[in-house]
């Protein structure tokens, strides 16, 4: 459901200004008299309109109707790459989505003062990043934290459940001066390559910037063509930051700390090196959590996280790093890792016979399904591991192959099911992944279903077996066609079906 932002407090500019703001990026192809055109309000959605908007027609779907509705609803000028025959004035220009962040950020160090943003980027871990960011600085902040995630966003006035990763850039403004009005002092988000890519995010100033990890991932036709442009516009989240904070366990590490110092950077490192500002070592999983060791120039203590998987220390490392930089002390840092949660990510569900269990993670490319199969290899040894995903249709086609090659060498059985197939078929998505599967030893079945496909990898395939439900978590929605449809969760078919096993196991007892 689509809920309003309110406007920051005073938000007045004449459209000149913005016509000469797109002139000087070199966007602006025309302008229309408009002098006496106040703008007050930004917008691209019909379903969020006040007098005095700006409104920009955005997407490759955009319909000269909803510029009419637009109108009537309180656009008082539009800004367009094609012009439409209506009475309001438009600004011409070449980039829709560029002039967007222009508009929605020109001013941004002015009416965000005081809001300190943390970006966090990377191929896999940025949801548990963010949300072990926030659980930390909710422990030391008067006020909560705000959150921008692909898991839920909560800006001081808004609290919903995310369907992007990053929200455009007017939106992004928004929750900017939602935060700013409720007196929020920090807010952490996610930030994906394609926001990076397409300027979302361009001259949002974000206080501390962190690279969690590189792999090859989003490459379509779609998204990125290749790995070249996918790394590029990671990048780019140090072209606007104060602190970068970056793994050195990573892939590609070196240039990415290349780049970052070549743009002035105050650089923070992470990992096992020991000559990192934040150094971890000492990893060991124990019957209450996962604890190990962190040395910082400040402190040598040792931390644990409560949230399985061996291979959220690094995301704990990452959060160290960021809270470190923000002068965050190590005791706080401590209880909020303790306490440290991400909705839909490493949720462990054991039936009561120790028989079964089920964990939801929304593990979806092939460095968290390796990094994911590892550490359950390792936490339930003996165990028989049986996976059910599937892939998103129209986009990340390699991912697929990456997908079935992990699932034919790491698990014992998987069943393929739908997962935002999109207007794709399912079959054909299903048919990749498998082919890749067989091709590397694996068996697997096909249902299309999602909770028919969780209810069949829980209730039958043997007993003593790790039930890994990925790709969706706590997602209520699926895309079918070019809608949205509303579904159960991960979760709550899980449950479901769990509570189902319980029940035959008792009739069997």
């Amino acid at each position: 459901m689509f809920m309003h932002a309110t406007d920051a407090s005073g938000y007045a500019y004449p459209l000149s200004r913005f016509a000469a703001l797109f002139g000087e990026r070199g966007l602006l192809l025309g302008a229309e008299d408009g002098e006496d055109v106040t703008v007050r309000y930004l917008s691209f959605d019909t379903r969020d309109m006040r007098d005095g908007t700006l409104f920009f027609c955005k997407g490759v779907h955009f319909r000269e109707e909803y510029l009419a509705q637009a109108e009537a609803l309180g656009a008082t000028a539009y800004v367009s790459e094609t012009r439409y025959p209506s009475r309001l004035p438009c600004l011409l220009v070449s980039d829709v989505r560029k002039a967007m962040s222009a508009a929605a950020f020109f001013d941004a160090s002015e009416r965000y003062s005081g809001l300190k943003v943390i970006g966090v980027t990377g191929t896999k871990g940025k949801s548990t990043v963010t949300y072990y960011i926030k659980a930390i600085l909710d422990r030391s902040l008067p006020r909560e934290c705000a959150v921008l995630s692909s898991i839920d966003n909560y800006d001081g006035v808004i609290r919903e459940e995310a369907h992007l990763t990053t929200p455009e850039a007017i939106t992004l403004s928004h929750h900017f001066a939602n935060a700013v009005s409720s007196e929020i002092s920090h807010l952490v988000m996610e930030v994906s390559s394609q926001a990076l890519k397409y300027g979302r995010v361009e001259g949002v100033p974000f206080a501390v910037a962190c690279f969690t990890n590189i792999g090859r991932d989003h490459i379509s036709p779609a998204e990125h063509p290749d790995f070249d442009d996918y790394f590029a516009s990671k990048l780019r989240i140090f072209d606007s930051c104060g602190i970068a904070c970056i793994n050195t366990d990573a892939d590609h590490a070196d240039e990415v700390l290349a780049y970052a110092r070549a743009r002035g950077r105050q650089i923070v490192t992470f990992g096992a090196r020991p000559d990192n500002t934040v150094c971890v070592s000492e990893i060991r999983k124990e019957k209450d959590g996962i604890c190990f060791r962190a040395r910082t120039p400040s402190f040598d203590e040792n931390f644990r996280i409560t949230m399985p998987g061996l291979f959220n220390v690094q995301n704990a490392a990452a959060a160290i790093a960021v809270c470190h930089s923000l002068g965050i002390p190590s005791d706080i840092i401590r209880r909020g890792l303790d306490a440290a949660r991400a909705k839909g990510r490493m949720e462990v569900y054991p039936s009561r016979d120790g028989k079964v269990i089920s964990i939801v993670d929304y593990a979806h490319n092939k460095m968290s399904f390796e990094a994911l199969l590892r550490s359950v290899r390792e936490e339930y040894p003996g165990k028989k591991v049986v996976m059910v995903f599937g892939s998103a249709g129209g986009k990340a086609y390699s991912r697929r192959p990456d997908l079935g090659e992990a699932a034919g060498k790491y698990a014992d059985y998987t069943v393929l099911t739908e997962e935002d197939s999109g207007e794709e078929p399912f079959e054909r998505i299903a048919s990749d992944i498998g082919e890749s599967i067989t091709a590397n030893g694996g068996s697997f079945s096909v249902i299309e279903d999602r909770g028919e496909a969780i209810r069949d990898a829980i209730l039958n395939h043997g007993d003593e077996k790790v039930v890994l439900i990925l790709g969706k978590g706590r997602e209520t929605r699926q895309k079918r066609g070019t809608v949205y449809v509303e579904t159960p969760s991960d979760v709550d078919y899980t449950l479901r079906y769990m509570e189902e096993y319980e029940t035959a196991s008792a009739v069997l007892r």
